[in-house]
């Protein structure tokens, strides 16, 4: 079984049951999914650059992403509609917790100057978004294998009914908050 699972199940769900007074378990908010978003807004003029970017996205998640395509044609960004421009991975389950393990405790220490993530990035649904900056913090990327450095988007989607509930939920899985 994970480790992160295993904390959820063990201490996560005590202490949150405890804070908020819930009666029951399945009250207890808990991590539906993550989504991994990679924009490649480039591969309008370069088809090779959104290989490249799923090539990245399978390794570091180790499932295969989705091909998301342009909803309407934009003239200013020589989009069209149905323009493939970026992928996608939906992590559930044990996948997600492995992730979201190898998220807080290898990639995130990786990133320079790293003094903790923003605690303002939630949506007031209890979902939170997380920026990345470049897919080199995640140790199966070869520095050498790199077409582009990019950014990546991370959301997690959790069942909370509130902010704060979901930044207890984080916080106490090890998101690494800055104080």
């Amino acid at each position: 079984m994970n480790r992160l699972k295993e904390k959820y199940l063990n201490e996560v769900i005590p202490s949150l049951k405890e804070k908020y007074n819930y009666k029951s378990i399945m009250e207890v908010p808990k991590l539906e999914k993550i989504v991994v978003n990679i924009g490649v807004g480039d591969a309008t003029s370069n088809s090779k650059l959104l290989d490249a970017a799923v090539n990245d996205l399978t390794m570091i998640t180790g499932q295969k992403p989705v091909v998301t395509k342009a909803k309407k044609s934009i003239a200013g960004f020589k989009v069209r509609e149905g323009q493939s421009i970026g992928c996608k991975v939906t992590l559930r389950g044990d996948n997600m917790f492995n992730f979201m393990d190898k998220l807080i405790s290898i990639a995130l220490p990786r990133v320079r100057d790293f003094r903790g993530i923003s605690p303002k990035a939630f949506d007031g649904r209890g979902n939170y978004t997380l920026g990345i900056k470049e897919q080199l913090i995640f140790s199966e990327i070869e520095y050498d294998d790199i077409v582009k450095v990019r950014g990546m988007d991370i959301v997690f989607v959790t069942t909370a009914k509130s902010n704060e509930e979901a930044y207890d939920l984080l916080n106490e899985l090890g998101m690494p908050f800055r104080k």
